[in-house]
């Protein structure tokens, strides 16, 4: 299982603004329009999963109990 909050640089700790932030900043970064990089797809992948999963308080909690 991946670490959603490492994929995001993130600590276990961090706040909804924290985690949009980040976000935003890797999606930029990373983003098929932006980085011509075969490798950026895939990390452009993980990150918005890390995001929808982080953002959702149900699927946080589910994600934390594990």
């Amino acid at each position: 299982m991946k670490d959603l909050y490492s994929i995001l640089n993130l600590s276990r700790e961090s706040t909804d603004s924290e985690i949009k932030k980040s976000y935003k900043k890797l999606a930029f970064k990373y983003h098929p329009d932006k980085n011509k990089d075969p490798d950026a797809i895939p990390i452009f992948t993980d990150i918005s999963e890390a995001y929808e999963i982080l953002t959702n308080k149900e699927k946080k909690k589910i994600y934390d109990q594990f």
